[in-house]
């Protein structure tokens, strides 16, 4: 499991930090009119740890709980997040939010204030509180968990204004002033753009450079949705077939869920392509014309085509999201079930057998893929889930170039970023029905892979952890937002739109006062570059690639049949034969001579 032990922290910290002037502490607090405490506004506060737009709008002395020893030291809540900064703490201002010690509002996933031994009451957004708290908890969406007790001695409203300002903050917090007072934090106001670490898939241009690296010639970058007005789920580009008029792409995708019809995800070496789109509209009443369209789509140029339905076999976002919470339930630190019995309650979460499930069923698709030139359809109804998890493992398992550290980050963009998976949604981020954490679930089917197979990928498990902490850090739109349509309303990025004030600052951001080209791969906004450096697979062997492989669970490690497998079983028999006789039991505890090691 990818996301760590039981109650073990996510996020990579600093060893050492820097010195740097930490948050300062306001020298007075306005104790009346609560739930509405006095906001103070810090400005362009950068030399004291404040971001951009930054407001402290209480704080309180307290002592964090559940650590040996206990850390004093003060707990604040600003506009943007909270944050438990321990005596003598020092903020590195280079990497203002990598610290264990900070919680995004967005990444609070529930908030209770205790009293005694027994008096608590769960605060949800809008709450009151009933009584001076003596302590509070604060459970993260990334299995963290902050316990602060506070101090007695006249300080008792102060505990209960910073923790109501807790409660307000939540739910009037403003997600575009998070992203733009953080994200700025570290380019600075006016600054020239940033170069994107990869392409943002935004423009033609970078369409078109990806559609050459793969190969892709019987594809061509559509235009047909810049305004998005085929699908306003899709990116403003994507590849059809050659022979296909942009009218007939028009036609055909009004065919499919949402508009989102059949376009290719990625183009295997060997000639197949992996195609995905949404369900068919079973109320849908083509022409003739319409169903030539659709099926040329399909066939991509190739006889066989073969049609995934990616829903079959695989849970429901109803069953990812009961799996979800039962996992964070059980690895939070204050879980209740005994250590004997850990495993099996593990196991009861179902988690894992999912993971098991979209290995199993990547493994097929990628057999399909590349056991002979063909057309393979993937098809979810939404198109926005499944899809993309499942083209994601089939490129990871058959492409060595998504192995790497900025393959593997351009797959995510493009496969699930710029596709269109609604990060927001599927976080809880709009406190709808429909939470699924899809994209976590994908990170740990990743985790395994890179457990069996440690010298095929050039990142590391540090990585993962890194990006699974983003998702809840709103530094960028990146995980903000659902669409690509609504990351580019956010940050003004399309002309067309006259979104493009955001709340909290003076001016509009004409010229570069917003750079539009950052994301979550701007690593060095949040990560020391000591840190960035455990981002690499120190066991990474490139030579070691093969063109495909599949998971052990699945079938073998080179084997795409059952007789190869077979051929595959007795060789491992041979080799195990060979190495029994040449070193016995008693000669393991002694130096093995280098002949003696089978590579």
């Amino acid at each position: 499991m990818w996301w760590g032990g039981r109650g073990q922290s996510f996020n990579i910290t600093p060893q050492k930090a820097e010195p740097e002037m930490g948050l300062s502490r306001p020298k007075s607090v306005q104790r009346s009119r609560m739930p509405e405490p006095r906001s103070r506004q810090l400005g362009s506060c950068l030399a004291s740890g404040c971001l951009p737009g930054e407001q402290i709008l209480a704080w309180a002395p307290g002592v964090r709980k559940g650590l040996e020893p206990e850390l004093p030291g003060t707990l604040i809540c600003t506009n943007l997040r909270v944050i438990f900064q321990p005596c003598g703490w020092q903020r590195s201002q280079d990497t203002p939010l990598s610290s264990e010690y900070d919680f995004a509002l967005v990444n609070i996933e529930r908030l209770e204030a205790v009293s005694g031994l027994s008096r608590v009451q769960l605060l949800r957004p809008g709450s009151l509180l009933k009584f001076i708290p003596e302590e509070i908890l604060i459970h993260g969406r990334d299995f963290r968990l902050l316990r602060v007790g506070f101090e007695a001695g006249g300080l008792e409203p102060q505990a209960f204004q910073v923790t109501m300002a807790i409660v307000q903050s939540r739910t009037q917090s403003s997600q575009a002033q998070q992203y733009l007072g953080i994200a700025l934090s570290k380019t600075g106001q006016g600054s020239d753009p940033r170069k994107p670490p990869i392409p943002l898939l935004e423009t033609s241009e970078d369409w078109e450079a990806e559609r050459k690296k793969q190969g892709a010639r019987g594809w061509r970058v559509s235009t047909i949705n810049e305004r998005f007005d085929v699908a306003t789920s899709l990116p403003r580009y994507f590849w059809v077939p050659n022979r296909t008029l942009d009218s007939e792409v028009r036609r055909a995708f009004g065919h499919f869920h949402q508009g989102r019809g059949p376009r290719l995800s990625w183009h295997h070496p060997g000639g197949s392509d992996l195609l995905r789109c949404g369900g068919f509209y079973t109320a849908s009443d083509p022409n003739k014309e319409d169903i030539r369209a659709v099926e040329s789509m399909l066939q991509a140029g190739h006889s066989d085509v073969v049609l995934v339905d990616t829903m079959d076999e695989l849970p429901s976002l109803a069953d990812v999201h009961i799996a979800h919470l039962r996992l964070r339930t059980l690895c939070l630190p204050d879980a209740s079930v005994a250590e004997d019995k850990w495993l099996s309650a593990l196991e009861g979460t179902r988690w894992l057998d999912y993971v098991r499930s979209c290995l199993r069923k990547a493994s097929d698709i990628s057999v399909l893929v590349t056991s002979r030139v063909r057309s393979v359809v993937l098809q979810e109804r939404g198109d926005r889930d499944l899809n993309g998890l499942l083209s994601s493992l089939v490129q990871l398992l058959s492409a060595p170039e998504a192995r790497t550290l900025l393959g593997f980050q351009s797959l995510v963009q493009r496969e699930w970023v710029a596709a269109g998976h609604p990060f927001l949604t599927r976080l809880g981020g709009t406190g709808a029905s429909e939470e699924a954490p899809v994209f976590l679930l994908f990170l740990d089917c990743v985790w395994q892979l890179l457990q069996q197979f440690p010298a095929e990928f050039e990142f590391s498990e540090f990585f993962l952890l890194a990006l699974h902490d983003s998702v809840r850090v709103p530094d960028t739109l990146t995980f903000l937002r659902d669409t690509p349509r609504e990351r580019g309303k956010q940050n003004g990025q399309f002309n067309s739109y006259t979104q493009v004030y955001t709340p909290g600052y003076t001016e509009s951001p004409a010229g570069n006062s917003i750079n539009s080209q950052l994301s979550v791969w701007d690593w060095d906004l949040r990560y020391s570059n000591e840190q960035i450096l455990q981002f690499h697979n120190p066991g990474y062997d490139p030579e070691h690639c093969p063109g495909s492989w599949l998971p052990r669970q699945q079938i073998g490690l080179s084997a795409s049949t059952i007789c190869g497998l077979q051929d595959e079983l007795a060789h491992l028999q041979e080799l195990l034969r060979k190495w029994t006789a040449r070193i016995s039991p008693e000669d393991h505890s002694k130096k093995k001579e280098p002949n003696s090691i089978i590579s």
